[in-house]
């Protein structure tokens, strides 16, 4: 039986939960997350707690009984807590800046580009535009975003310029290292 998926998900005293047939719905002071799941699993509340069960031992339920619980106890830690992911900008000359359209960054590029996120992202700057924190309940759809912001400008290995997550170790490369004789 799956280890994960077998551990029963704790409900803080703040956090709703509702089911309506395989559509979960999670409430709470950060906000509200709805998702629906494979309808062969079987999701209940009792006792304050939320337990899935898987009906077979067949191979394809095997591999969503831990997964639906991974998704459901994201969305209550989501709704309860929240999710916040950190990205750094390095590069002379490279900044952010928070505009009422969304997030402009100058990273480089003859043009400053504009990101615009989803709704239930919240955005802020520190260090005069070098970091940027993006907070949300929905922990796929931060990472997402995150991950689409990294992409307009990965760290490159020679000088480690670009946008990376606060944390991530970059490797430098030595780079070319000049001729020697004829």
């Amino acid at each position: 039986m799956s280890r994960i998926g077998k551990k029963p998900i704790d409900i803080p005293v703040d956090v709703a939960v509702s089911f309506q047939g395989s559509e979960v719905t999670v409430k709470g002071p950060k906000g509200v997350l709805t998702q629906r799941f494979h309808p062969d699993m079987k999701i209940e509340q009792d006792d304050g707690k939320i337990v899935v069960t898987r009906p077979t031992d067949m191979r394809h339920h095997k591999s969503l009984h831990g997964l639906t619980r991974s998704l459901i106890n994201n969305m209550v830690t989501g709704v309860s807590q929240g999710y916040e992911i950190r990205l750094e900008i390095i590069g002379t000359g490279y900044r952010a800046e928070l505009i009422p359209d969304g997030l402009k960054l100058s990273l480089g590029h003859s043009h400053d580009i504009l990101v615009v996120p989803p709704s239930d992202i919240n955005i802020q700057l520190e260090d005069r535009g070098r970091l940027i924190i993006l907070n949300s309940p929905n922990r796929a759809l931060i990472g997402q975003v995150a991950a689409d912001i990294r992409r307009l400008r990965p760290p490159e290995p020679y000088h480690g310029k670009g946008i990376r997550y606060s944390g991530e170790a970059v490797r430098q490369k030595a780079g070319k290292a000049g001729k020697v004789g004829g």
